[in-house]
């Protein structure tokens, strides 16, 4: 197939440029002694999460047990980590039945969620490894002080059917230092209880390159990487030619020399700016604008003539990977420029 037999809206994956990605990040972390283990939020698809198994990760990032199900159901999954809090009976339960099947550990950074844990796994035939969530600095979920991440690990590990296995943190852009030293005293902290802080896990695409930065991290957690995006090409993080979805949208209408329609709106290309003006990238067509998305329309602007014709394709960049793939039923698989054919994205939807 060509690019001319896709219909549009489609989401094209590189699986040349997938797999180099994956290659040299796994090198980079090799040469750092560095554990991988890649978030599988980006692709949700199994035989990816496989391949970045194959190239030396110790095993995947999920971020909902839904989404853990469905990997383990259709690839071979051993260790996961579910980086997320898990609230709730029916959750707690499935989480339990998964841990049945592979390695899991899990996440938390209030009592609530260790309490409920506990009550789910306290007669379980083996603990439940969690790691205390940290806030170093990028203020979403996670402890605020090394002292109540002191104080959660000694609550964990009193827990019935419960272990503490470490720390979890999502680093601030830039911020390798303070979470050195955020992390560095509250390891100190827990080792004074007689806890041991067997895993440290830092993650984040932006920073990748610099993961080293932090050797306190035993493993490093890293989801856009395998496709890379617009906003890491913008950060410096990447090329262009590092990115391996792209959009293929088709011109629906030129209703004036400076101004097109595409068949790709929000959708597909999703609402995520991320600082960015645009919702997009044209490949080799940096003088285009993606100014304007409706739900199944996106309006192109340029300065000057644009230069483009109704029923003509194009390639777009997205702002964000990691929401569109969760976008559309499937996506195209190609290398160079023949597609080789179409996979379900198999997690797609699994947000609980």
């Amino acid at each position: 197939m060509s690019y001319d037999d896709v219909e549009t809206p489609a989401v094209l994956i590189d699986l040349d440029i997938a797999e180099k990605n994956v290659q040299v990040f796994q090198e980079y972390c090799d040469s750092h002694a560095l554990l991988l283990r890649p978030h599988i939020k980006t692709h949700k698809l199994p035989f990816l999460a496989e391949y970045q198994i194959a190239q030396g990760a110790i095993g995947i990032t999920c971020q909902k047990v839904s989404e853990a199900e469905a990997m383990v159901a259709a690839g071979d999954m051993r260790d996961i980590l579910i980086s997320y809090n898990i609230l709730g009976k029916e959750r707690v339960e499935r989480l339990r039945q998964l841990s049945q099947k592979v390695t899991i550990s899990v996440t938390a950074d209030n009592t609530f969620v260790v309490q409920g844990l506990s009550a789910g796994f306290k007669d379980n035939n083996k603990p439940l490894p969690v790691l205390v969530e940290c806030n170093t600095g990028a203020d979403r979920c996670g402890v605020a002080t090394p002292e109540e991440a002191a104080t959660l690990a000694e609550i964990i590990a009193k827990s019935s059917g419960l272990e503490f296995a470490g720390l979890m943190t999502y680093p601030p852009v830039g911020g390798a230092n303070t979470t050195h030293e955020w992390l560095s005293l509250a390891k100190t902290l827990i080792e004074q209880k007689g806890l041991e802080v067997k895993v440290i896990s830092s993650g984040g695409s932006p920073d990748m390159w610099l993961a080293h930065e932090m050797p306190l991290a035993t493993e490093y957690r890293i989801g856009t990487y395998i496709y890379n995006d617009r906003s890491l090409v913008m950060r410096g993080t990447c090329e262009f030619t590092d990115c391996a979805l792209t959009v293929l949208a088709t011109v629906v209408s030129v209703p004036n020399k400076n101004r097109a329609v595409i068949d790709a709106g929000s959708k597909v290309l999703t609402s995520d700016l991320l600082g960015l003006k645009g919702h997009g990238y044209v490949l080799d067509r940096p003088d285009l604008t993606i100014d304007q998305l409706s739900e199944e329309h996106g309006r192109i602007v340029g300065n000057g003539e644009i230069n483009l014709s109704v029923g003509e394709k194009i390639q777009i960049v997205p702002n964000h990977a990691c929401v569109v793939s969760n976008m559309l039923d499937e996506v195209n698989l190609k290398r160079g420029t023949k597609i080789e054919g179409t996979c379900l994205v198999t997690a797609r939807g699994k947000v609980w």
